[in-house]
Protein backbone atom coordinates (compact mmCIF):
# COMPACT_ATOMS: atom_id res chain seq x y z
CA UNK A 1 0.00 0.00 0.00
CA UNK A 2 1.23 3.50 -0.86
CA UNK A 3 1.37 5.99 2.00
CA UNK A 4 -1.73 8.17 2.14
CA UNK A 5 -1.92 11.33 4.26
CA UNK A 6 -4.91 13.55 4.90
CA UNK A 7 -4.03 16.91 3.41
CA UNK A 8 -5.98 19.70 5.10
CA UNK A 9 -5.36 21.88 2.04
CA UNK A 10 -7.43 19.58 -0.17
CA UNK A 11 -9.52 18.16 2.72
CA UNK A 12 -8.90 14.59 1.58
CA UNK A 13 -6.38 11.77 1.77
CA UNK A 14 -3.74 11.88 -0.93
CA UNK A 15 -0.81 9.65 -1.90
CA UNK A 16 2.37 11.13 -0.44
CA UNK A 17 5.52 11.46 -2.51
CA UNK A 18 8.24 13.95 -1.61
CA UNK A 19 9.38 16.58 -4.09
CA UNK A 20 12.89 15.10 -4.08
CA UNK A 21 12.93 11.29 -4.17
CA UNK A 22 14.27 9.92 -0.90
CA UNK A 23 14.25 13.31 0.86
CA UNK A 24 11.48 14.93 2.93
CA UNK A 25 11.31 18.58 4.02
CA UNK A 26 9.19 18.81 7.18
CA UNK A 27 8.36 21.95 9.18
CA UNK A 28 6.52 21.88 12.52
CA UNK A 29 5.52 24.91 14.57
CA UNK A 30 7.42 24.85 17.86
CA UNK A 31 6.79 26.47 21.24
CA UNK A 32 6.79 30.08 22.33
CA UNK A 33 9.43 29.78 25.02
CA UNK A 34 8.01 31.83 27.87
CA UNK A 35 7.08 28.91 30.18
CA UNK A 36 7.16 25.12 30.51
CA UNK A 37 5.25 23.55 27.65
CA UNK A 38 1.90 22.01 28.53
CA UNK A 39 0.44 18.58 27.85
CA UNK A 40 -1.57 19.95 24.92
CA UNK A 41 1.68 21.02 23.22
CA UNK A 42 3.07 17.55 23.82
CA UNK A 43 0.56 15.99 21.45
CA UNK A 44 1.83 17.59 18.22
CA UNK A 45 5.43 17.23 19.37
CA UNK A 46 4.95 13.47 19.89
CA UNK A 47 2.70 12.90 16.86
CA UNK A 48 5.08 14.57 14.42
CA UNK A 49 8.09 12.96 16.10
CA UNK A 50 6.58 9.55 15.35
CA UNK A 51 5.65 10.50 11.77
CA UNK A 52 9.23 11.65 11.23
CA UNK A 53 10.61 8.44 12.74
CA UNK A 54 8.30 6.37 10.56
CA UNK A 55 9.57 8.11 7.43
CA UNK A 56 13.13 7.46 8.57
CA UNK A 57 12.34 3.79 9.21
CA UNK A 58 11.24 3.62 5.55
CA UNK A 59 14.63 4.91 4.45
CA UNK A 60 13.80 8.60 3.85
CA UNK A 61 16.27 11.34 4.70
CA UNK A 62 14.11 13.75 6.70
CA UNK A 63 15.11 17.36 7.26
CA UNK A 64 12.97 18.27 10.24
CA UNK A 65 12.75 21.91 11.30
CA UNK A 66 10.97 23.03 14.47
CA UNK A 67 11.22 26.69 15.41
CA UNK A 68 11.38 28.50 18.72
CA UNK A 69 9.35 31.71 18.96
CA UNK A 70 11.59 33.74 21.26
CA UNK A 71 10.09 37.21 20.80
CA UNK A 72 6.40 38.14 21.09
CA UNK A 73 3.99 39.87 23.48
CA UNK A 74 3.91 36.93 25.91
CA UNK A 75 7.70 36.81 26.03
CA UNK A 76 7.93 40.54 26.76
CA UNK A 77 5.25 40.42 29.49
CA UNK A 78 6.68 37.34 31.21
CA UNK A 79 10.24 38.69 31.20
CA UNK A 80 9.01 41.92 32.81
CA UNK A 81 7.13 39.93 35.48
CA UNK A 82 10.25 37.92 36.27
CA UNK A 83 12.58 40.92 36.20
CA UNK A 84 14.85 39.46 33.52
CA UNK A 85 15.55 40.19 29.86
CA UNK A 86 13.67 38.51 27.02
CA UNK A 87 16.84 36.69 25.84
CA UNK A 88 17.41 35.38 29.38
CA UNK A 89 13.81 34.16 29.52
CA UNK A 90 14.14 32.48 26.13
CA UNK A 91 17.39 30.75 27.03
CA UNK A 92 15.94 29.37 30.24
CA UNK A 93 12.78 27.94 28.70
CA UNK A 94 14.51 26.61 25.58
CA UNK A 95 16.62 24.54 27.97
CA UNK A 96 13.50 23.54 29.91
CA UNK A 97 11.87 22.51 26.63
CA UNK A 98 14.79 20.28 25.75
CA UNK A 99 14.72 18.68 29.20
CA UNK A 100 11.03 17.74 28.89
CA UNK A 101 11.17 16.82 25.20
CA UNK A 102 14.27 14.66 25.67
CA UNK A 103 12.59 12.93 28.62
CA UNK A 104 9.56 12.16 26.42
CA UNK A 105 11.82 10.56 23.81
CA UNK A 106 11.17 13.32 21.26
CA UNK A 107 14.02 13.24 18.79
CA UNK A 108 15.76 16.58 18.39
CA UNK A 109 15.01 18.47 15.20
CA UNK A 110 17.55 18.74 12.44
CA UNK A 111 17.64 22.38 13.45
CA UNK A 112 15.68 24.63 15.83
CA UNK A 113 15.81 28.15 14.39
CA UNK A 114 15.04 31.05 16.72
CA UNK A 115 13.12 34.05 15.45
CA UNK A 116 15.61 36.52 16.94
CA UNK A 117 18.45 34.86 15.02
CA UNK A 118 16.60 35.00 11.68
CA UNK A 119 16.04 38.78 11.40
CA UNK A 120 17.81 39.29 8.03
CA UNK A 121 15.62 36.68 6.29
CA UNK A 122 12.46 37.93 8.04
CA UNK A 123 13.12 41.56 7.07
CA UNK A 124 14.08 40.49 3.55
CA UNK A 125 10.80 38.65 3.10
CA UNK A 126 8.80 41.65 4.31
CA UNK A 127 10.69 43.92 1.91
CA UNK A 128 9.82 41.54 -0.92
CA UNK A 129 6.13 41.67 -0.01
CA UNK A 130 6.16 45.48 0.12
CA UNK A 131 7.92 45.70 -3.27
CA UNK A 132 5.34 43.37 -4.84
CA UNK A 133 2.43 45.41 -3.48
CA UNK A 134 1.24 42.78 -1.00
CA UNK A 135 2.19 44.79 2.10
CA UNK A 136 2.20 48.41 3.22
CA UNK A 137 3.84 50.51 5.92
CA UNK A 138 1.89 52.63 8.40
CA UNK A 139 3.75 54.66 11.04
CA UNK A 140 6.51 52.07 11.41
CA UNK A 141 4.18 49.05 11.31
CA UNK A 142 3.96 46.87 8.20
CA UNK A 143 0.77 44.98 7.32
CA UNK A 144 0.01 42.25 4.79
CA UNK A 145 -2.88 43.33 2.57
CA UNK A 146 -5.11 40.28 2.44
CA UNK A 147 -7.14 41.54 -0.55
CA UNK A 148 -4.02 41.20 -2.74
CA UNK A 149 -4.05 37.44 -2.25
CA UNK A 150 -7.38 36.14 -3.67
CA UNK A 151 -6.85 32.57 -2.38
CA UNK A 152 -6.86 33.68 1.25
CA UNK A 153 -8.97 31.22 3.26
CA UNK A 154 -8.20 28.13 1.16
CA UNK A 155 -6.74 26.18 4.09
CA UNK A 156 -9.52 26.92 6.58
CA UNK A 157 -12.15 26.71 3.80
CA UNK A 158 -13.44 30.24 4.34
CA UNK A 159 -14.11 32.72 1.56
CA UNK A 160 -12.75 36.25 1.65
CA UNK A 161 -16.30 37.63 1.59
CA UNK A 162 -17.31 35.52 4.60
CA UNK A 163 -14.16 36.48 6.46
CA UNK A 164 -14.70 40.16 5.73
CA UNK A 165 -18.30 40.07 6.92
CA UNK A 166 -17.30 38.23 10.09
CA UNK A 167 -14.29 40.37 10.89
CA UNK A 168 -14.38 42.54 13.98
CA UNK A 169 -14.17 46.28 13.54
CA UNK A 170 -10.59 47.24 14.30
CA UNK A 171 -9.77 50.28 16.39
CA UNK A 172 -6.48 50.69 14.48
CA UNK A 173 -7.52 52.84 11.54
CA UNK A 174 -4.09 52.55 9.95
CA UNK A 175 -5.05 49.14 8.56
CA UNK A 176 -6.73 49.24 5.17
CA UNK A 177 -8.95 46.28 6.01
CA UNK A 178 -9.70 44.52 9.32
CA UNK A 179 -8.29 41.23 7.97
CA UNK A 180 -4.86 42.71 7.25
CA UNK A 181 -2.27 41.35 9.66
CA UNK A 182 1.02 42.61 11.05
CA UNK A 183 4.32 41.63 9.46
CA UNK A 184 6.38 44.17 11.45
CA UNK A 185 5.56 46.04 14.65
CA UNK A 186 7.03 49.43 15.48
CA UNK A 187 8.95 49.59 18.72
CA UNK A 188 7.14 50.45 21.93
CA UNK A 189 8.96 51.87 24.96
CA UNK A 190 10.98 49.23 26.80
CA UNK A 191 10.55 46.52 24.14
CA UNK A 192 13.40 44.69 22.34
CA UNK A 193 13.78 45.98 18.78
CA UNK A 194 15.81 45.52 15.60
CA UNK A 195 16.72 47.94 12.84
CA UNK A 196 14.64 47.74 9.69
CA UNK A 197 13.74 49.90 6.66
CA UNK A 198 10.63 50.96 8.62
CA UNK A 199 12.45 51.90 11.80
CA UNK A 200 13.17 49.99 14.98
CA UNK A 201 10.73 47.18 15.68
CA UNK A 202 10.13 43.46 15.78
CA UNK A 203 8.44 40.89 13.53
CA UNK A 204 4.88 39.68 13.72
CA UNK A 205 4.34 36.06 14.70
CA UNK A 206 3.18 34.73 11.32
CA UNK A 207 6.09 36.01 9.24
CA UNK A 208 8.62 34.29 11.51
CA UNK A 209 7.53 30.78 10.50
CA UNK A 210 7.34 31.60 6.79
CA UNK A 211 10.85 33.01 6.79
CA UNK A 212 12.31 30.15 8.84
CA UNK A 213 10.57 27.43 6.81
CA UNK A 214 11.66 28.81 3.43
CA UNK A 215 15.10 29.76 4.72
CA UNK A 216 15.92 26.27 5.98
CA UNK A 217 13.83 24.04 3.70
CA UNK A 218 13.21 25.98 0.48
CA UNK A 219 10.34 27.96 -0.97
CA UNK A 220 8.18 24.84 -1.38
CA UNK A 221 8.24 22.23 1.38
CA UNK A 222 6.75 18.75 1.58
CA UNK A 223 4.93 18.86 4.92
CA UNK A 224 3.90 21.57 7.37
CA UNK A 225 2.48 20.36 10.67
CA UNK A 226 0.94 21.80 13.80
CA UNK A 227 -2.04 21.74 16.12
CA UNK A 228 -5.51 22.33 14.70
CA UNK A 229 -5.73 25.57 16.69
CA UNK A 230 -3.04 27.00 14.37
CA UNK A 231 -4.95 26.41 11.13
CA UNK A 232 -6.56 29.85 11.30
CA UNK A 233 -5.23 32.45 11.32
CA UNK A 234 -1.59 31.39 11.77
CA UNK A 235 -1.21 28.82 9.01
CA UNK A 236 -3.63 30.65 6.72
CA UNK A 237 -1.46 33.75 7.06
CA UNK A 238 1.71 31.74 6.48
CA UNK A 239 0.32 30.49 3.18
CA UNK A 240 -0.77 33.94 2.04
CA UNK A 241 2.51 35.74 2.75
CA UNK A 242 4.73 32.85 1.56
CA UNK A 243 2.95 32.30 -1.74
CA UNK A 244 2.61 36.04 -2.35
CA UNK A 245 6.36 36.44 -1.78
CA UNK A 246 7.58 33.48 -3.82
CA UNK A 247 4.77 32.85 -6.35
CA UNK A 248 5.00 29.16 -5.49
CA UNK A 249 3.09 26.60 -3.45
CA UNK A 250 4.33 27.00 0.11
CA UNK A 251 3.60 23.55 1.60
CA UNK A 252 2.30 20.58 -0.39
CA UNK A 253 0.76 18.80 2.63
CA UNK A 254 -0.78 20.47 5.69
CA UNK A 255 -1.28 18.15 8.65
CA UNK A 256 -2.98 19.15 11.91
CA UNK A 257 -3.56 17.11 15.04
CA UNK A 258 -6.83 17.27 16.99
CA UNK A 259 -7.34 19.05 20.29
CA UNK A 260 -6.39 17.55 23.62
CA UNK A 261 -9.32 17.86 26.02
CA UNK A 262 -9.08 17.84 29.81
CA UNK A 263 -11.93 15.84 31.32
CA UNK A 264 -13.80 16.53 28.06
CA UNK A 265 -13.31 20.29 28.26
CA UNK A 266 -10.82 22.31 26.27
CA UNK A 267 -7.73 22.95 28.35
CA UNK A 268 -7.42 26.50 29.65
CA UNK A 269 -5.83 28.30 32.56
CA UNK A 270 -9.13 30.00 33.41
CA UNK A 271 -10.77 26.62 34.06
CA UNK A 272 -7.88 25.49 36.22
CA UNK A 273 -7.36 22.39 34.07
CA UNK A 274 -3.91 23.32 32.83
CA UNK A 275 -1.09 20.75 33.18
CA UNK A 276 2.53 21.13 32.20
CA UNK A 277 4.47 18.18 30.85
CA UNK A 278 6.77 18.60 33.85
CA UNK A 279 3.77 17.93 36.14
CA UNK A 280 2.61 14.89 34.18
CA UNK A 281 6.10 13.42 33.92
CA UNK A 282 6.27 13.34 37.72
CA UNK A 283 3.42 10.81 37.71
CA UNK A 284 3.77 8.85 34.48
CA UNK A 285 6.67 7.50 32.45
CA UNK A 286 7.48 8.71 28.94
CA UNK A 287 6.30 5.49 27.23
CA UNK A 288 2.94 5.76 29.02
CA UNK A 289 2.49 9.37 27.87
CA UNK A 290 3.49 8.46 24.30
CA UNK A 291 1.17 5.43 24.30
CA UNK A 292 -1.69 7.64 25.47
CA UNK A 293 -1.02 10.26 22.79
CA UNK A 294 -0.84 7.65 20.01
CA UNK A 295 -3.86 5.62 21.14
CA UNK A 296 -6.25 7.75 19.08
CA UNK A 297 -6.00 8.87 15.47
CA UNK A 298 -3.94 12.04 15.34
CA UNK A 299 -6.76 14.03 13.70
CA UNK A 300 -9.28 13.13 16.42
CA UNK A 301 -9.70 14.92 19.75
CA UNK A 302 -8.31 12.97 22.69
CA UNK A 303 -9.44 13.22 26.30
CA UNK A 304 -6.79 13.63 28.99
CA UNK A 305 -7.92 12.52 32.46
CA UNK A 306 -6.72 10.41 35.37
CA UNK A 307 -8.83 7.56 34.01
CA UNK A 308 -7.40 7.65 30.48
CA UNK A 309 -3.84 7.94 31.80
CA UNK A 310 -4.41 4.97 34.12
CA UNK A 311 -5.70 2.98 31.15
CA UNK A 312 -2.58 3.87 29.19
CA UNK A 313 -0.45 2.92 32.18
CA UNK A 314 -1.98 -0.56 32.43
CA UNK A 315 -1.79 -1.01 28.65
CA UNK A 316 1.90 -0.15 28.78
CA UNK A 317 2.38 -2.68 31.58
CA UNK A 318 0.95 -5.40 29.30
CA UNK A 319 3.33 -4.37 26.55
CA UNK A 320 6.32 -4.35 28.88
CA UNK A 321 5.43 -7.70 30.43
CA UNK A 322 5.20 -9.15 26.94
CA UNK A 323 8.62 -7.75 26.08
CA UNK A 324 10.09 -9.14 29.31
CA UNK A 325 8.81 -12.62 28.43
CA UNK A 326 10.34 -12.38 24.96
CA UNK A 327 13.64 -11.13 26.36
CA UNK A 328 13.91 -14.01 28.80
CA UNK A 329 13.04 -16.50 26.09
CA UNK A 330 15.83 -15.10 23.90
CA UNK A 331 18.34 -15.34 26.74
CA UNK A 332 18.03 -19.13 26.49
CA UNK A 333 20.52 -20.46 23.99
CA UNK A 334 18.90 -22.40 21.12
CA UNK A 335 20.89 -25.54 21.94
CA UNK A 336 19.40 -25.52 25.45
CA UNK A 337 15.83 -25.32 24.20
CA UNK A 338 13.78 -28.47 23.96
CA UNK A 339 13.43 -29.13 20.21
CA UNK A 340 9.99 -28.23 18.88
CA UNK A 341 8.24 -27.90 15.58
CA UNK A 342 7.70 -24.50 14.04
CA UNK A 343 4.98 -22.65 15.88
CA UNK A 344 2.64 -21.93 12.99
CA UNK A 345 0.22 -19.99 15.20
CA UNK A 346 3.00 -17.63 16.26
CA UNK A 347 4.28 -17.27 12.71
CA UNK A 348 0.77 -16.36 11.55
CA UNK A 349 0.39 -13.86 14.43
CA UNK A 350 3.70 -12.24 13.44
CA UNK A 351 2.81 -12.12 9.74
CA UNK A 352 -0.63 -10.68 10.48
CA UNK A 353 0.69 -8.07 12.94
CA UNK A 354 3.42 -6.89 10.58
CA UNK A 355 0.91 -6.55 7.75
CA UNK A 356 -1.69 -4.74 9.86
CA UNK A 357 0.90 -2.41 11.38
CA UNK A 358 2.09 -1.39 7.93
CA UNK A 359 -1.42 -0.97 6.55
CA UNK A 360 -2.45 1.25 9.45
CA UNK A 361 0.63 3.44 9.33
CA UNK A 362 0.33 3.84 5.56
CA UNK A 363 -3.37 4.74 5.86
CA UNK A 364 -3.10 8.33 7.11
CA UNK A 365 -0.77 7.45 9.96
CA UNK A 366 -3.31 5.45 11.98
CA UNK A 367 -1.21 4.86 15.10
CA UNK A 368 -4.20 3.57 17.08
CA UNK A 369 -4.70 0.69 14.65
CA UNK A 370 -0.94 0.06 14.48
CA UNK A 371 -0.77 -0.24 18.28
CA UNK A 372 -3.66 -2.72 18.13
CA UNK A 373 -1.54 -4.84 15.79
CA UNK A 374 1.31 -4.77 18.32
CA UNK A 375 -1.00 -6.00 21.10
CA UNK A 376 -2.15 -8.83 18.82
CA UNK A 377 1.45 -9.99 18.47
CA UNK A 378 2.13 -9.69 22.21
CA UNK A 379 -0.88 -11.92 22.91
CA UNK A 380 0.26 -14.43 20.31
CA UNK A 381 3.80 -14.47 21.69
CA UNK A 382 2.61 -14.92 25.28
CA UNK A 383 0.51 -17.92 24.22
CA UNK A 384 3.42 -19.44 22.32
CA UNK A 385 5.91 -19.05 25.17
CA UNK A 386 3.52 -20.76 27.59
CA UNK A 387 3.01 -23.89 25.52
CA UNK A 388 4.80 -27.12 26.56
CA UNK A 389 7.58 -28.60 24.47
CA UNK A 390 9.93 -25.65 24.01
CA UNK A 391 9.82 -22.49 21.91
CA UNK A 392 10.14 -21.65 18.24
CA UNK A 393 13.32 -19.65 18.85
CA UNK A 394 13.68 -18.36 15.29
CA UNK A 395 10.17 -16.93 15.16
CA UNK A 396 10.51 -15.35 18.60
CA UNK A 397 13.69 -13.66 17.33
CA UNK A 398 11.76 -12.31 14.34
CA UNK A 399 9.02 -11.05 16.64
CA UNK A 400 11.62 -9.28 18.81
CA UNK A 401 13.14 -7.63 15.72
CA UNK A 402 9.75 -6.35 14.65
CA UNK A 403 8.98 -5.00 18.13
CA UNK A 404 12.33 -3.22 18.26
CA UNK A 405 11.40 -1.48 15.00
CA UNK A 406 8.06 -0.49 16.57
CA UNK A 407 9.93 0.88 19.57
CA UNK A 408 12.29 2.91 17.37
CA UNK A 409 9.28 4.49 15.64
CA UNK A 410 6.81 4.85 18.53
CA UNK A 411 8.76 4.69 21.80
CA UNK A 412 5.92 2.94 23.65
CA UNK A 413 7.83 0.08 25.26
CA UNK A 414 10.70 1.89 26.95
CA UNK A 415 12.93 -1.04 26.02
CA UNK A 416 16.21 0.84 26.27
CA UNK A 417 15.46 3.14 29.20
CA UNK A 418 15.32 0.60 32.03
CA UNK A 419 18.65 1.00 33.68
CA UNK A 420 22.29 1.77 33.13
CA UNK A 421 24.64 -1.19 32.71
CA UNK A 422 26.03 -0.64 36.21
CA UNK A 423 22.55 -0.65 37.75
CA UNK A 424 21.58 -3.76 35.80
CA UNK A 425 24.71 -5.56 37.03
CA UNK A 426 23.96 -4.47 40.60
CA UNK A 427 20.38 -5.78 40.42
CA UNK A 428 21.46 -9.08 38.91
CA UNK A 429 24.19 -9.44 41.55
CA UNK A 430 21.60 -8.97 44.31
CA UNK A 431 19.33 -11.53 42.65
CA UNK A 432 22.19 -14.02 42.53
CA UNK A 433 22.93 -13.31 46.21
CA UNK A 434 19.26 -13.91 47.01
CA UNK A 435 19.28 -17.19 45.08
CA UNK A 436 22.34 -18.32 47.01
CA UNK A 437 20.63 -17.32 50.29
CA UNK A 438 17.62 -19.41 49.35
CA UNK A 439 19.81 -22.40 48.50
CA UNK A 440 21.49 -22.16 51.89
CA UNK A 441 18.08 -21.65 53.59
CA UNK A 442 18.99 -18.14 54.74
CA UNK A 443 15.44 -16.96 54.16
CA UNK A 444 15.85 -13.82 56.24
CA UNK A 445 18.53 -12.52 53.86
CA UNK A 446 16.49 -13.68 50.85
CA UNK A 447 13.45 -11.72 52.04
CA UNK A 448 15.58 -8.70 52.87
CA UNK A 449 16.90 -8.54 49.31
CA UNK A 450 13.42 -8.93 47.81
CA UNK A 451 12.06 -6.11 49.99
CA UNK A 452 15.05 -3.89 49.16
CA UNK A 453 14.55 -4.39 45.43
CA UNK A 454 10.78 -3.91 45.76
CA UNK A 455 11.36 -0.53 47.37
CA UNK A 456 13.36 0.41 44.28
CA UNK A 457 10.46 -0.60 42.03
CA UNK A 458 11.99 -3.96 41.02
CA UNK A 459 9.60 -6.91 40.90
CA UNK A 460 11.01 -10.45 41.14
CA UNK A 461 9.37 -13.51 39.66
CA UNK A 462 10.66 -16.99 40.48
CA UNK A 463 10.17 -19.43 37.58
CA UNK A 464 11.45 -22.93 36.75
CA UNK A 465 13.93 -21.25 34.41
CA UNK A 466 15.25 -18.96 37.15
CA UNK A 467 14.46 -15.60 38.73
CA UNK A 468 13.24 -12.85 36.44
CA UNK A 469 12.98 -9.17 37.25
CA UNK A 470 11.16 -6.19 35.86
CA UNK A 471 10.34 -2.64 36.86
CA UNK A 472 6.97 -1.81 38.36
CA UNK A 473 5.07 0.67 36.23
CA UNK A 474 4.48 3.92 38.16
CA UNK A 475 0.78 4.65 37.58
CA UNK A 476 -0.55 7.85 39.08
Amino acid sequence: MKLQLHNDLSARKEPFEPLRPGHISFYVCGPTVYDYFHIGNARPFIVFDVLRRYFESKGFDVKYIQNFTDIDDKMIQRAAQMGITVPELAERFINEYYEDADALGIKRATFNPRATQEMPSIIGMIENLVEKGHAYEADGDVYFEVDTYPEYGKLSKQSLDDLRSGARVEIDERKRQPLDFALWKARKPGEPAWESPWGMGRPGWHIECSAMASGHLGETIDIHGGGSDLMFPHHENEIAQSEAAHDKTFARFWIHNGYLMIDREKMSKSLGNFFTVRDVRARYSAPVIRLFMLSAHYRSPINFSNETLEQACHAHERLRNGWVEISYALQTRPCDVVPCERDEDLREALRSSRELFGECMEDDFNTAGAIGAVFDLIRGTNTSLCRPGGIDYETVQEAAKFLRMVEEVMGIFGIDEDASDSETHEIEALIEERNEARRSKNFARSDEIRVSLSERGIILEDTPQGTRWKRAEPCG
